[in-house]
Formats: C-alpha cells, structure tokens, sequence
C-alpha cells in the first residue's frame, strides 16, 4: 500500500488534494506512478456534474511501479501513456475494430462498467474511491488494466506525452480516422484551442493544401498558422449562424465550401456550424463531444453531406499513439509547443482559469518532475 496525494471532487463543484492510499495491482493490472496528468474541459464538467465523489484526471504519462499476475509486454520502469478507452479485445465492438467503443470497459458507451468511474485498490479514509474515466491521473499513483497504457518509444517528456492520451487524439484521429482526410483537400476548423489545433496538424498531415482556421481571437488565428493553418478567419458573436464566416470559407474554397469541416469549441449553438461550412457531398464532424439537445436545420445536410460525431478520435490505443509519438519523434507532430503553461496539484484552480478562459493551448499538471 502507497500513500498518494491526489485532487478529489466531490462531482458538485468542489475539489481538494488529499491522502489516499493506493494498493497493489491485481491480477491484469499495473500500477502506474504518473507523471503528468493533462488538464481537459472533461475534467471540469465531471467536477460540476458528476454528483460523486472521485479522483479527477484522464489524461496521463508515468512509469510502471508494480505488474500484477498474467500482465505481459509491460515491466517495472517501462515509461507509459494512460488511454481511458480501454479495450477489452474480445466483445463485437472490439472485433469490429472498434476499440474506443468497447461493450466490456468503456466508461462513456453504456457499458458493464456502470457509469464514468471505476474502483480499484485506491482508498479515502478507509473507504474505495472511484477514478474519473478509470484512471484518475491527478493522483501520484493509479492502478489500471494493462490495456489502458501504452509503452513509450520515444525520448519525449512526460507533460507532452500526458495530453496524447485525450485531447491530441481527439483531435488528430477525427481527422486521420473518422474523416479521412485527402491529399489536396480543404479543410475548415471552428475553434482553435487544444483539440482545435490537432486537428489543423493532423490535416496538415494528411496532405490538405487549404486549411482555414477560425476562431473569434486573432492570437489563436496566428498561433494556428504554426500549427499548419494556410488561412484564418474571426468569427464574431453576432453572426450566430455563421454568414460572414461561411461567406469567408467560400471564397477561399473556389465558391463551395470545404472538403471537410470540424467543430472543435464544445459550445452547443455551433453544433450545426460545420454542415454550414462544408460543400456538397462534404464532411462535417462534430469533434468537442456536445451531448446538449440541438436543433437542426434540415436544408444544412443537402445535398449528400455527411455529419459525423466521433468518440475520441476513433482511438486505436496501440496503434495511434505509436503513430503520433513517431511523428513527434520526425518533427512533424508538435506536442512540446501545444503545452502552454504547467501547474501543480495545489495551483490546479489557476489551471482550470486559464483553461476556461482560452489562455492556454494545454494546460498539464506535474505531479513528479523527476526522470
């Protein structure tokens, strides 16, 4: 057993560091001594509405402090990133190639796992405590199934590494692998915060030779541009329905629209926003995860357009990460840049200020700075 500082919520607004303990992990578990855990607009709506108590994090970089029993491919000292949707390898989902969507442990898709949480060995005042997403990464120590981390191949720093597992592959796979996106394409992006700007590298990537970010501040729009962006355009609060900024896109795709478009702002009023920017017979993705009922006007979906919402990038842990940390080790992945400012498990609540108020990129709390 390890004692362990850790933020916990009680899912009703509040949160705290305190002392849990941590055991040893079971058969198929590891423990995992995290690193970093990265900070989410997730983490803050499960500490406003999740009405429970539970340690707060899903994204997250470590090392591996103790195997249990029939664990292979992982060993004490391996440097891994933590992935919450965890696959089970054997329910139709995951047979489908669905592994983000397993039937058997996902936390978000109705699954036997009842609810966002999981209790493992950890416990508060000799009670178990649930893990947001089960991993809760703002702790010193997590044990988790062995397929929820993913060995590390690559000299990258633990804070960069942290925030692969949720916002740079929400936004990089809805690209690569819900919208596929073509070489030559155009590609518009609504909202260029973290998620916002993995999608612009990602479609950067993937070969698209116009793509046009746009946000209502002008910083973000320049800092897009590092990220692959060939355009920017401000969008304003008063054009609700987006007529300027579709008008702008237009011209800039030869009067149709674009190829694809993707909605990255989480606000519900934009639900529609990409239907609006996109050509016939285009994409358009909704990224952020808006779960808030919404109207929509039909006429947007002519004429064969296609609107997609994707769980977390279609996240195939083994695989993407793996792809992702080897374009960050060419040079064509920029992870270090997107980490904005870092903070500690006890100046979290500066963390989420400047997270809520679109001052960071990514914001990642450093919970060993030790390699």
């Amino acid at each position: 057993m390890i004692t362990a500082k850790a933020l916990i919520s009680d899912g009703q607004g509040q949160f705290t560091v305190k002392q849990i303990q941590v055991g040893d992990p079971s058969n198929g578990e590891v423990r995992v001594k995290i690193k970093a855990s990265g900070i989410c607009h997730t983490d803050w709506d499960s500490i406003q509405n999740w009405n429970k108590e539970f340690i707060v994090g899903h994204e997250g970089a470590g090392v591996v402090d103790a195997v249990g029993d029939d664990v292979k491919d992982l060993a004490v000292g391996d440097k891994v990133i933590l992935n919450w949707a965890i696959p089970c390898g054997e329910c139709f989902q995951c047979g489908e190639g669905n592994l983000h969507i397993c039937e058997k442990h996902s936390p978000v898709c109705g699954c036997a796992l009842e609810g966002h949480a999981h209790i493992d060995s950890s416990t508060l005042n000799n009670k178990g405590i649930e893990r947001s997403f089960h991993l809760g990464t703002m702790c010193e120590y997590a044990v988790v199934k062995a397929q929820a981390v993913v060995k590390i191949t690559s000299d990258i720093p633990y804070s960069s590494a942290s925030i692969v597992g949720c916002g740079v592959m929400t936004g990089w796979g809805s690209v690569v692998n819900a919208a596929d996106v073509q070489v030559g394409s155009s590609v518009a992006v609504i909202g260029c915060g973290g998620v916002g700007l993995n999608c612009i590298q990602a479609a950067k990537q993937s070969g698209a030779t116009t793509i046009i970010a746009i946000d209502i501040n002008a910083e973000r729009l320049e800092q897009a541009k590092q990220y692959g962006a060939t355009h920017g355009v401000i969008a304003t609060s008063d054009d609700i329905d987006f007529i300027r900024v579709k008008q702008a896109v237009r011209e800039l795709t030869y009067g149709r629209g674009a190829d694809y478009a993707f909605e990255c702002t989480a606000i519900p009023a934009l639900g529609s926003a990409p239907l609006t920017l996109v050509r016939n017979a285009g994409t358009a993705v909704q990224v952020s995860g808006i779960e808030q009922r919404i109207d929509f006007d039909c006429e947007l979906f002519e004429w064969d357009k296609k609107y997609i919402n994707p769980l977390y990038g279609m996240c195939n842990p083994q695989r993407d990460f793996n792809k992702i940390l080897s374009l960050y080790n060419n040079g064509q992945m920029k992870l270090d840049e997107l980490v904005t400012k870092t903070y500690t498990l006890e100046t979290i609540a500066e963390g989420f200020d400047d997270m809520l108020n679109g001052r960071i990129a990514k914001g990642v709390v450093i919970l060993d700075d030790s390699e």
